[in-house]
C-alpha cells in the first residue's frame, strides 16, 4: 500500500479521496479540548450549549476537525513529506456535531520544483472536509515539500529505515 507520493506522482487537478471517514464522538471532542486546554463551554458543557447557543447542542471544536482532515490526508499527500511548509488558509464553513462522520478529499492545485535542490519540490493542495450528508465543514490550503524519487532511492526506497528481521 502506498504511503505518500513522490513529487513526480502528483498531477495538478488530481483529487485524492481519503478513506475511511471518521465518526466524531463526544469523547474525541472532549479529549481534544482537554489536551489543548480549550475549555470553551460551547464544546464541553451540554447545558450551556442547549440553553445559550443557536445550535442547541455542543459543537465539535474546529481545530479537531482540521487535525482529523490533515491526518486523513497523510497517506495520500504528505506521507513522504520532507516538510510541511505552510497552511495558507483555513476556513470552518459549517459546524460539526457529535455523531457526524467526516470525510475528506484533497485536490492538487499546483506543484513547483525546488530552485535550490533538484531532489524535491513543493506541492500546493486544498483539502476539503464534509459530513455524511455532503455538507462541507472545513477547507484548508497548504504547501508541502515532497521528495522526488531520486531522494527516496538515495535514502532507502519506499520504506527507509525499516529493519529486516533477524534469524530466529
Amino acid at each position: 500500500m502506498q504511503f505518500g507520493r513522490y513529487y513526480e506522482e502528483f498531477e495538478v487537478g488530481a483529487i485524492y479521496k481519503h478513506w475511511p471517514g471518521k465518526t466524531v464522538t463526544e469523547y474525541d471532542d472532549h479529549l481534544f479540548c482537554l489536551l489543548t486546554m480549550n475549555h470553551h463551554p460551547l464544546h464541553l458543557d451540554a447545558h450551556y450549549a442547549a440553553e445559550t447557543t443557536d445550535f442547541g447542542k455542543n459543537v465539535v471544536v474546529g481545530n479537531y476537525v482540521y487535525s482529523l482532515l490533515l491526518g486523513m490526508s497523510v497517506p495520500d499527500v504528505s506521507g513522504k513529506a520532507i516538510a510541511n511548509l505552510e497552511v495558507e488558509s483555513l476556513r470552518h464553513i459549517k459546524p460539526t456535531f457529535h455523531g457526524d462522520t467526516i470525510y475528506g478529499e484533497t485536490e492538487v492545485l499546483d506543484k513547483t520544483p525546488s530552485k535550490s535542490k533538484d531532489d524535491r519540490g513543493v506541492v500546493y493542495v486544498e483539502t476539503r472536509g464534509y459530513k455524511q450528508d455532503g455538507t462541507v465543514v472545513c477547507v484548508f490550503r497548504r504547501k508541502v515539500m515532497v521528495p522526488k524519487r531520486s531522494y527516496g532511492d538515495s535514502r532507502g526506497g519506499e520504506q527507509p529505515g525499516r529493519p529486516e528481521p533477524s534469524a530466529w
